[in-house]
């Protein structure tokens, strides 16, 4: 079938994206993922390349589109190559939407403009210890100070991609008391400076994949916050972390659908090359017959993706659609690339083989954004059940 979601733009884009991931990244790869995380430096080769660019309005410094097509086409050429870009998909991913969502054109002007070069790199620190998924549970706190300038934060975050390198953070935090009405009142996000006083990255956390983005534990002691950093309105914060879960779910899917599609890939290439009992591993009907089965799960992923896409840049993907997406994305990610993995014999277990660390990085997909317990439990919702 005719692929239709991508344009002449995206595909010159891909061209110029597969040429720098292999001039800039795959020789390096291995010793980032050895160190378990990208340099630093390595940020400011991607703003260069205009990758944090793409969603940012012109005035401060980006291109100006409004579509998530380019990202899905970074989706698919990392995963193509075998690599990640580090922390930087949180960068783009989970703090833009938020700073055009809710930043004051004041604010825009501030943080933009170092946002497309990387300059200043972005996170954002949701979860704590011990609530998980319950952000309504959060215990972290911000308080206004008596002179009204600033908030004093307080409190600590765990699971937080890009927290080593991030320059500035995207802090939820309680403002008020949450009522006996509404466990999700109170919550407000902050625009936190890393370079603040009493503000600490504590451990570099050690995963199972994804090695090379840099993910961390962050504590908070009376770090003081100017007012002008504070992100939308007061005890809205958690409305605003609801509005941006179906593209943040989309994103996930989409990363796994294009980690599985790279799976085949890997395994069709190696069963050519590798030899067993005198013949090419893909000569024998098995090989043949798993394949097939994956390339089958990769062109149904692929439809669900292509299709959340055009809904998602219609501002039309509802957060039923976008569980939906993720759910299934997910599942078939998992199965196809252990399948694929299992093709590749002992090999498929070291890690000097692409498929190994593809393995290791998808286990994530069904945990983060949402379990996959989690999503069905909205699909159930919008069933009626």
């Amino acid at each position: 079938m005719r692929r239709t979601v991508f344009n002449e733009d995206h595909e010159a884009f891909r061209e110029t994206l597969r040429a720098f991931i292999e001039a800039e990244v795959v020789p390096v790869y291995d010793d980032w993922f050895a160190a378990g995380q990208a340099p630093r430096e390595f940020y400011y080769k991607l703003g260069e390349l205009g990758i944090f660019g793409i969603n940012v309005p012109e005035e401060f410094g980006g291109a100006g589109m409004d579509s998530h097509k380019f990202e899905a086409v970074l989706y698919e050429e990392t995963a193509r190559a075998g690599v990640q870009f580090g922390g930087s998909g949180v960068h783009v991913l989970l703090a833009l939407p938020y700073i055009n969502m809710l930043a004051t054109d004041e604010q825009k002007k501030r943080y933009l403009p170092k946002f497309v070069t990387g300059e200043e790199m972005w996170a954002i620190a949701m979860t704590e210890p011990g609530t998980g998924s319950d952000l309504a549970g959060m215990k972290s706190t911000a308080k206004l100070s008596e002179d009204g300038t600033h908030y004093v934060l307080n409190g600590a975050k765990t699971f937080i991609t890009g927290g080593v390198h991030a320059d500035r953070v995207i802090v939820c935090a309680r403002t008020d008391a949450p009522t006996a009405e509404d466990r999700r009142h109170g919550i407000s996000l902050f625009a936190v400076d890393t370079k603040s006083e009493g503000y600490s990255v504590g451990r570099k956390l050690d995963k199972l994949g994804l090695r090379t983005s840099d993910t961390a534990e962050l504590a908070f002691v009376d770090v003081k916050v100017p007012v002008e950093d504070l992100l939308g309105e007061e005890n809205k914060g958690f409305s605003y972390l609801g509005h941006n879960l179906a593209s943040e779910r989309w994103g996930i899917a989409f990363g796994a659908y294009a980690q599985a599609k790279a799976a085949v890939r890997f395994a069709k290439q190696y069963v050519q090359d590798r030899t067993v009992f005198g013949k090419p591993v893909a000569h024998f009907q098995n090989t043949k017959f798993e394949l097939a089965a994956c390339q089958a799960e990769v062109d149904a992923a692929e439809a669900v993706v292509d299709r959340a896409t055009e809904a998602l840049d219609a501002g039309e993907l509802t957060p039923a659609e976008a569980a939906s997406a993720k759910l299934f994305c997910t599942e078939v990610a998992h199965r196809v690339i252990d399948r694929c993995l299992q093709l590749h014999g002992g090999y498929g277990y070291m890690n000097e083989y692409p498929i190994a660390r593809l393995y290791a990085d998808n286990r994530v997909n069904r945990i983060y954004g949402g379990t996959s317990e989690i999503m069905k439990s909205i699909i159930a919702k919008n069933m009626g059940l």
